[in-house]
Formats: C-alpha cells, structure tokens, sequence
C-alpha cells in the first residue's frame, strides 16, 4: 500500500525545522504529526535532490519530481514482464 504525498507546505515545514531550528527528526514528527520515519524519509530524498534550505520559488509538481524522480516517468523504469518466469 503507498502512502500519500505530504503537502508541500508540510515538506516545507519539516525542512525548515530541520534547518532554520536545528529540531531532531523525533521533535519535527511530534510538532507536524507525522511519524519519524516519514521525517527521515523526507530528509533524505531533500538530500540526494540537493535541496537547499530556503527552498527556491518554484512550482510544487517540480519539487515533488525533485524528491520523487523515480515516478516522474514510471513507464521508462518499469521492467519487462509477459512470457518470462521469474524463479
């Protein structure tokens, strides 16, 4: 089952209390709601996209593919399947 996307006002949030007030990732869940993991998982894909804090002005669908590239073009990653078994 996959979770859906948190807003960008939120990813927003949990950047800036990461970054602006040096928060741990347990405090930024407990102030957004969200759980740890999902904190951490925010945190790290804001890394590998080399996003920087204060985030740039720019469309919300540009931030998501920034931090979710491997659904920006989910026909091109997806791997044959048909007549072959997979043992």
């Amino acid at each position: 089952m996959s979770q859906k996307r948190l807003t960008l006002r939120k990813i927003k949030e949990i950047l800036r209390l990461k970054h602006e007030a040096g928060l741990s990732n347990r405090a930024i869940a407990g102030a957004c709601k969200i759980s740890n993991s999902t904190v951490g998982l925010y945190l790290q894909r804001a890394e590998a996209a080399e996003l920087r804090w204060p985030l740039a002005e720019g469309d919300e669908e540009k931030l998501y593919q920034q931090l979710f590239p491997e659904k920006a073009n989910p026909n091109e990653s997806q791997p044959a399947v048909g007549r072959f078994r997979m043992h």
